[in-house]
């Protein structure tokens, strides 16, 4: 039986620019690094953001950009928040993309790596309400 999520992997070219990325916007706690002692297939480091944990490793970058993404829930009242340290970090914040009333709002950003993430202010409750009140006969 699956009990949750174990960890996610990314694999980027810069452990210390991806290290600033996760710390300065997610608020990241660094719990490891491996430095030149690996267990694993590359150097790597680990992350806690909330009680999420994060892995990234030392290796070539994505070779394009796709939506595949992650997302991480955030509160409204952070939205701008958020904004601002991704403007910070001077990271490649795309344009938000059309959104029905009532599902929330997003912000996407790349890394230096080509992963997409996305910081969310909705609930998966509250789109799946908002899409089936526009599937009801009128």
């Amino acid at each position: 039986m699956i009990e949750g999520l174990s960890h996610m992997t990314f694999i980027v070219s810069d452990l210390e620019r991806m290290s600033r990325i996760l710390e300065g916007v997610f608020d990241a706690k660094q719990v490891y690094a491996s430095g030149d002692h690996t267990f694993s297939l590359s150097e790597e480091k680990f992350f806690l953001i909330g009680d999420i944990w994060v892995a990234i490793m030392k290796g070539d970058p994505l070779p394009a950009r796709s939506y595949n993404h992650i997302a991480f829930k955030i509160a409204e009242e952070d939205f701008d928040r958020y904004r601002a340290r991704i403007d910070k970090l001077g990271l490649d914040l795309l344009p938000p993309r059309p959104r029905v009333e009532g599902e929330g709002r997003s912000l996407y950003f790349h890394d230096d790596d080509n992963h997409l993430f996305e910081l969310h202010t909705g609930t998966l409750e509250q789109r799946l309400r908002r899409y089936a009140a526009d599937s009801e006969p009128r």
